[in-house]
Formats: C-alpha cells, sequence, structure tokens
C-alpha cells in the first residue's frame, strides 16, 4: 500500500512515568504532520494523547479527534483539533476511528489502548481489513506483550504469518516506512481437527 492517509493512533490518557514518553509522542505528531498523514484519535488533550495532537497541530498536520460524549468533559476534550467528532458509545468510538482510518499504530498506553489496538487486530485476523498494525516500543515498554504474541503462535492460536504481520520496534521513522511498503493479506483463523473435537 502507499503511504497511510490518515493514521489512527492508540496512547495514554495518562504521560507515563517517564519523560521519553512524552518526547517521543510529541516526536511522533511532528513526523507524521511532515508526511503528511493525519491523525485520527480519541479527541482528549491530556496525556499522550493531547501531546501527539498537539505536535500534529503545531506542525501544520490535520488532528481528528473522535470521543463520546460522556467522556468530552472526563478526558477534556481538546478544543483546537481540526475535527472533533462526538458519538454516544465506545463502540460507535471505535467504529468511526476505524472508519476514518487506513493504517494503526499503538504508543504506550493502559487498558483502552490495547482494548483499541486488539479490536484492530482482531479484525485483520478475521479478515475485515488489511491496513497495518504496529507498536512503537518506547522504553521496552512492549518488550512483554511482543513475548506473548510469540507465546501466542508457540501455543498454536495465533498463525506465525499473523504474528509477522504486527510490527513491533523502537524506531519511530522504520515503522512509518514499514507502513508504507505492507501488503496485507488474509489468512484463515487456524482451526484444526483438534478445534473441532473441542
Amino acid at each position: 500500500m502507499p503511504q497511510p492517509t490518515a493514521l489512527c493512533v492508540y496512547c495514554g490518557s495518562s504521560s507515563g512515568s517517564h519523560p521519553d514518553y512524552v518526547e517521543q509522542a510529541r516526536a511522533f505528531g511532528t513526523e507524521m504532520a511532515r508526511r503528511g498523514i493525519a491523525l485520527v484519535y480519541g479527541g482528549g488533550k491530556v496525556g499522550l494523547m493531547g501531546t501527539v495532537a498537539d505536535a500534529v497541530l503545531e506542525a501544520g498536520g490535520k488532528a481528528i479527534g473522535v470521543i463520546p460524549r460522556q467522556l468530552v468533559d472526563l478526558e477534556v476534550a481538546h478544543p483546537g483539533l481540526t475535527e472533533l467528532v462526538v458519538v454516544e458509545t465506545m463502540h460507535q468510538r471505535k467504529t468511526r476511528m476505524y472508519e476514518l482510518s487506513d493504517a494503526f499504530a499503538a504508543l504506550p498506553g493502559g487498558f483502552g489502548t490495547m482494548d483499541e489496538m486488539f479490536e484492530m487486530l482482531t479484525w485483520a485476523q478475521l479478515g475485515l481489513h488489511r491496513y497495518p498494525c504496529g507498536f512503537l516500543d518506547v522504553r521496552g515498554y512492549y518488550t512483554h506483550l511482543r513475548a506473548m504474541m510469540d507465546h501466542m503462535v508457540a501455543e498454536r492460536f495465533v498463525r506465525p504469518e499473523q504474528r509477522e504481520d504486527v510490527w513491533f520496534g523502537d524506531d519511530m521513522v522504520a515503522l512509518f516506512d514499514w507502513m508504507a511498503s505492507y501488503e496485507g493479506r488474509y489468512l484463515p483463523k487456524w482451526v484444526d481437527d483438534r478445534s473441532i473435537d473441542a
């Protein structure tokens, strides 16, 4: 596929425990704008979410936030976005973010980041999309998650090819370059005789 036009970024509404998380989020947003890639994200102005959005906007890029009405105050909706889409439910939020995007990346974050990114990985596994999905591994944040995915492959719950389609690394430029050269593929889920017998 060509370079993504709109990248959905999942990351924390907290800034984390180390300045590197904020610095990398800021650099990530700046690089997105430099490459002409629009940001799609959760719409908040706090934590790493706000840092990425601010960096995109400061560098002249486009930032689109999608947020449920009940979280507008809780997550402190960003007032300066190119566009803020207010929806009624979390399910609508995730669906709309997907509809607006043609690539997905996770920076460090918590339960919400994992939920949203793993839904996109699941949809790719089911053949519902063929967009790239990558994890920016700041300060080794995703080291254990990467090992867990490899364990899923070793235990035959995930196909090796499906695991290979998920990018991990700490080189932001390499992530963007990988997305620009990504060729999605669909493989059916791993169902064998033992699965059917169960």
